[in-house]
């Protein structure tokens, strides 16, 4: 997967709100296999869409990508052994050594891409319209649409839902609105009208821990408020509790457990991870065959790392090792 197809996975993982890092070759040393403008995709989970470099780069981004979509914060790496690049290095560029037959090394910017907040406002009136309008302000993707018009698929496990239909099938569009599980969800009314709605439904059958999920009255208690205010205090709320991380599967981290497609390639489990002993690099133990030495295993990026430490296996290995 190269060009348009790496862009083209963009766009389906963004419509799919998944998380994903973005990683961009921006220099190269001859003779690596990768080339400048060379791009990939990594999501959350470890897969890999696209080219970025070989066996010794590859494992490297991987997990440098997942810190940074865990970060929110982009990071420029610089790949090969510190004496190629001396004390020229800037401030602020993560030098991580690697050690390849090929004795290329490669400069990789990875940003995180996350999917914008989803919000559903049920209901017409005057507020719903400005709560629909303050969200779209902030760039969020909002979905204004009436009681009757809201189904369960409207929402998932990342979406934020606001049930304002003020007294027009409440119980009926809530029960729907609770199915689809969302990371909030609030209802727009009095304490005492929420009481009323939430005691039907559980009447009804509705699990207990699905009703006390729903926040109701919805939003920031401000007092006396106008329904314009109103709208203020709901969106005050979710910005609040978003950037808390207090909304479970709205967060980057938990975008790590969004389905993945059959037949890509995955990085393996960070419990099965191994440093290697000659160039410091950390390796994949699923896909890397151990060499055994005094009775311990020793993992190897590359066939050149391997035969290295063979010929001089005590070059390597430290004291506390032996131990």
């Amino acid at each position: 997967m190269e060009g348009m197809d790496v862009l083209e996975e963009m766009g389906e993982l963004t419509r799919r709100g998944q998380a994903f890092a973005l990683a961009t070759v921006v220099w190269r040393q001859p003779p690596s296999s990768s080339q400048p403008g060379a791009r990939a995709v990594i999501t959350a989970d470890g897969e890999l869409h696209g080219w970025i470099g070989g066996a010794c780069a590859e494992p490297v981004v991987i997990r440098e990508a997942q810190r940074v979509i865990a970060e929110g914060t982009a990071r420029l790496l610089l790949l090969g052994t510190p004496d190629q690049f001396g004390g020229t290095v800037p401030d602020g560029m993560t030098v991580i050594p690697i050690s390849c037959q090929s004795e290329g090394a490669l400069e990789i910017y990875i940003e995180p891409v996350v999917p914008v907040p989803h919000l559903v406002v049920i209901g017409g009136s005057p507020m719903a319209r400005t709560l629909a309008s303050l969200a779209r302000a902030l760039g969020w993707r909002t979905d204004l649409v009436d009681g009757p018009g809201f189904v369960t698929d409207s929402a998932d496990e990342r979406s934020m839902v606001v049930v304002a239909t003020q007294g027009h099938d409440d119980e009926d569009v809530l029960t729907r609105a609770v199915a689809a599980h969302p990371a909030y969800l609030g209802l727009v009314g009095s304490r005492r009208r929420g009481a009323t709605v939430l005691g039907y439904l559980a009447d009804r059958g509705v699990p207990q821990q699905e009703l006390d999920r729903v926040k109701v009255p919805a939003g920031l208690d401000l007092g006396k408020t106008t329904h314009q205010e109103i709208a203020v205090a709901i969106l005050a709320e979710l910005v609040q509790l978003r950037a808390s991380g207090e909304l479970p599967g709205s967060g980057i981290g938990a975008m790590a457990g969004a389905s993945a497609k059959p037949g890509r390639r995955k990085a393996a489990d960070r419990s099965a991870e191994a440093v290697d002993p000659v160039c410091g690099m950390t390796v994949a133990t699923a896909s890397s065959r151990p060499l055994r030495h005094d009775g311990a295993e020793y993992y190897f990026c590359c066939a050149g790392c391997r035969q290295a430490f063979e010929q001089d296996p005590d070059a390597y290995i430290k004291k506390e090792t032996r131990c």
